[in-house]
């Protein structure tokens, strides 16, 4: 059941802030490794190299393991949980070093910059807003589905006006989704999770897989439309 946050009492409230503060923590961490890895294998041109060579098999092995700690969740540990995503994260910023061969060091500052602002404003709707957004989740899930059609399509038209709309789409899309996903994790919290639990720090960490995601991949449509406007290294 949709719980308004105004609504709240005072332990519960403190409990739900201590669920939001480990999910975060942990987001940072990943968002931290992966910058981290990314400019250090940027500036290494063997490993971008090994890396470029790999990329599909990364991409791979990434998925591997979004899909195995979500199925997984009820029956590894918190630690396994959190190795698995740092994993990733860690993973992540070997593919994200290939960005530095297509745009400019300033393009990809300026697109974090602005994913960080909108993200964060985003997830602040999502914790304090009023609305369920619960009933948009069918909604966002069709939209996300034809978002990777329309891409894929466009892996063979090539289409730079379809690469446009998917970018902008793609923004917005997963813009409602860290208000959703924020919202979604509220509930969650609210349920009775113990943050300084087994159970709760396995999902604070999946929490903060979910908003990662949510975060990078708005990046990279940002920094897309970055790429349109010239900025790009081709």
């Amino acid at each position: 059941m949709f719980t308004k946050i105004d609504t709240l009492s005072p332990s519960t409230t403190t409990s739900v802030r201590s669920f939001f503060n480990r999910t975060y923590t942990w987001m940072g961490a990943g968002l931290s490794l992966t910058a981290i890895i990314a400019f250090l294998t940027a500036r290494n041109e063997v490993l971008l190299g090994t890396v470029m060579d790999n990329v599909l098999m990364l991409v791979l092995v990434q998925l591997g393991i979004v899909f195995g700690l979500g199925f997984l969740l009820n029956r590894v540990s918190a630690s396994v949980a959190s190795v698995l995503f740092m994993l990733y994260a860690g993973l992540n910023g070997l593919t994200f070093a290939t960005l530095s061969m297509r745009y400019a060091a300033s393009d990809i500052t300026a697109a974090f910059v602005i994913s960080a602002g909108m993200f964060g404003a985003m997830s602040l709707i999502g914790y304090t807003t009023r609305r369920d957004l619960s009933k948009y989740g069918s909604i966002l899930l069709m939209a996300l589905i034809g978002l990777i059609v329309a891409m894929l399509v466009n892996l063979f038209l090539q289409s730079t006006l379809m690469v446009w709309i998917t970018s902008v789409i793609g923004v917005l899309l997963f813009s409602a989704l860290t208000a959703y996903d924020t919202q979604k994790l509220r509930e969650m919290a609210l349920g009775g999770v113990d943050a300084a639990s087994e159970t709760g720090e396995k999902l604070a960490v999946y929490g903060a897989l979910t908003l990662y995601l949510d975060f990078i991949n708005m990046f990279l449509f940002v920094l897309r439309i970055f790429g349109l406007t010239g900025s790009n290294r081709d």
